[in-house]
């Protein structure tokens, strides 16, 4: 089970409150969990990433273990901790400005 915190306009798009279970299929990596997330949220298809590349958006940011994983390959596994549901993976969506 791994666990996902997603920004408040996230969660009330599709309707979430607090963190999110999702069961990966194979290994936990950014894409298997943005795969199980919008296969279980549809709402969400698009909003994370683009939906013909699958490339992040621009301010958002992926982070696990304090590590920031927004710009390693989509396929990076997961540290051990956010694999196991022990740390959640954060979707952070990030702040510009000057």
């Amino acid at each position: 089970m791994i666990r996902v915190v997603l920004p408040p306009h996230l969660r009330v798009l599709a309707h979430i409150e607090g963190e999110v279970e999702l069961d990966v299929k194979g290994e936990a990596t950014p894409r298997s969990v943005l795969d199980a997330l919008e296969a279980r949220y549809p709402t969400l298809r698009g909003t994370i990433r683009d939906q013909v590349t699958q490339k992040r958006r621009d301010f958002v940011r992926f982070y696990a273990c304090q590590q920031d994983l927004s710009n390693e390959p989509p396929d990076t596994p997961l540290p051990n901790e956010s694999a196991t549901g022990k740390e959640p993976f954060l979707v952070i969506g990030a702040i510009a400005g000057g």
